[in-house]
């Protein structure tokens, strides 16, 4: 029986120092993918010339257009059924492509498969954190799961239905934060989720990425994500989408995008004024007065704590 075709789709801005590693990893594979596709999102460094000396294809955008973008394109030149997107600062495990081969060869295979990974400091190789998926919760519902889990880039998708659902939002205002809403719009559609069990990527966090050195955009992007899930779904998942903004506007505040914490707990408060963020009884009492100045507050004793912290040590 013919083995279902893959493509490794890799969007590239300037990656010339790290796509040597996630490339390798590819090498590494047992079960070689079908093509690699890196879509070169105007570099000014050698992200062409270092792609092309690993065999990867490369596609040259003619303008800087960002992640969203860059992928839509990735999929419409790939050949394959399958693409699995990841970004250039990530590798992939040297068992990845078998355990995906597996979901890929299932007759009734999902339309998604979350893959789960290990996050781990790029200069110190400290792991951070492991994400796995409720299989059994995504399930139940996947427009909630969606909403309440972070979905990030790890993500084997059947091209048919991708290109049917338009890929990638584009939608500039929630440009740093396309991943979730891409499985967002998947579960909406109706599209077929599933998870993968064991963890096969790993995740390299870097000050440099694209989201961590545009933090304040990515919480910016956050608040109108979950103004556009709240216009899609109203008031079926109100408690959670609250929740979303809290934390939006919690990592909004450390930041000091104050303007996304103030539109953020402003939706959150039309969406259900009556559901309370975590925290203190204090924090609470200062909520119920001024949802703002409670965030605000909080967030400078907690940096002056911090500080103190640092001097006394």
């Amino acid at each position: 029986m013919k083995m279902p075709t893959l493509a490794l789709c890799i969007p590239a801005y300037n990656a010339a120092w790290c796509l040597p590693r996630l490339l390798n990893s590819a090498k590494q594979q047992k079960i070689p993918f079908d093509e690699i596709l890196v879509y070169n999102d105007c570099s000014t460094d050698d992200t062409e010339a270092v792609a092309k000396s690993h065999g990867a294809t490369v596609i040259n955008g003619t303008e800087r257009t960002w992640n969203p973008i860059g992928k839509n394109k990735l999929a419409e030149i790939a050949t394959s059924e399958w693409l699995f997107f990841i970004d250039a600062d990530d590798k992939m495990l040297p068992d990845f492509t078998e355990k995906i081969q597996k979901w890929m060869s299932i007759e009734a295979s999902p339309d998604i498969v979350l893959i789960p990974y290990q996050c781990v400091d790029n200069f110190s190789e400290k792991l951070l954190c492991e994400v796995k998926y409720n299989a059994a919760n995504l399930e139940i519902d996947p427009v909630r799961f969606t909403i309440t889990e972070k979905i990030v880039n790890f993500e084997l998708i059947k091209k048919e239905p991708f290109l049917k659902m338009g890929g990638f939002d584009i939608d500039s205002k929630i440009l740093f934060i396309e991943d979730r809403a891409f499985a967002f719009k998947a579960a909406v559609r109706g599209l077929k989720f599933d998870a993968e069990p064991e963890i096969i990527c790993i995740k390299y966090y870097t000050k440099t990425s694209m989201s961590s050195a545009n933090m304040a955009k990515c919480f910016e992007a956050g608040y109108h994500l979950w103004s556009k899930v709240y216009d899609v779904v109203g008031n079926k998942y109100p408690n959670e989408i609250c929740y979303q903004l809290f934390q939006n506007a919690i990592w909004a505040g450390k930041s000091n995008g104050w303007d996304s914490v103030k539109k953020s707990l402003a939706l959150a408060k039309k969406i259900n004024p009556f559901f309370l963020p975590d925290g203190s009884g204090l924090f609470l009492t200062a909520f119920k007065l001024s949802p703002f100045y409670a965030f605000y507050l909080r967030e400078m004793v907690l940096r002056n704590f911090s500080r103190y912290q640092f001097i006394s040590k």
